[in-house]
């Protein structure tokens, strides 16, 4: 990637405001983190400028709602706003509810098997990242699983097929895919109180 201009400065910018006060679920860790960790990462598995505005991105839709879309295709371009549309597996109703996490992630997981290649970055990015955050606080001594909708076998469960998946799209010799899988073993070792030996 090329050095980055004002584009990915003004993008952090507009995450961190629209994102407010939102913090990490469970956690008292400001979700902009997330977003600049994704948008690292793409970065490290060689995005280009575009991918990494997307990764800081991502959630704008799902966590802030379909409005920012035109201010995102508008600023950022049509390029930006369709990875970030890709990356978006429920948009708040005007009521602020999505559909059933089962179905959610279930229409997401298929929608990523004819996904272009841009989205596939950006969201393989965006899984390592939870996957890794998630073992992290596993091998704290945190009760992870139940911040989530799915609890422990829905998120096990979530977690494998995108990690499949990955390989499936990306290649097994990505290194982006091998980071999740070994990020999605490490998950489930942890989750089973397995600990390797080291």
């Amino acid at each position: 990637m090329e050095q980055p201009n004002g584009r990915l400065a003004s993008a952090m910018a507009y995450a961190a405001l629209i994102h407010g006060i939102q913090k990490r679920k469970g956690t008292n860790i400001p979700y902009v983190s997330h977003l600049m960790s994704v948008s690292a990462l793409v970065m490290e598995f060689g995005g280009d400028e575009d991918q990494a505005i997307a990764g800081m991105l991502h959630d704008a839709l799902e966590d802030c709602g379909a409005e920012h879309e035109k201010i995102i295709r508008t600023n950022y371009g049509d390029r930006v706003a369709n990875i970030v549309r890709g990356c978006t597996d429920g948009v708040p109703d005007a009521s602020g509810r999505k559909p059933p996490w089962r179905q959610r992630k279930e229409r997401y997981l298929e929608h990523l098997r004819g996904a272009a290649m841009d989205t596939l970055l950006v969201s393989a990015c965006d899984k390592l990242h939870n996957a890794r955050a998630i073992v992290a606080d596993l091998r704290a001594g945190h009760d992870v699983f139940s911040r989530f909708t799915a609890g422990k076998s829905g998120t096990l469960w979530y977690y494998d097929e995108l990690a499949s998946l990955f390989r499936e799209r990306l290649g097994s010799d990505a290194a982006v895919a091998r980071e999740l899988t070994a990020a999605v073993e490490a998950m489930k070792s942890e989750a089973d109180g397995i600990r390797p030996v080291r």
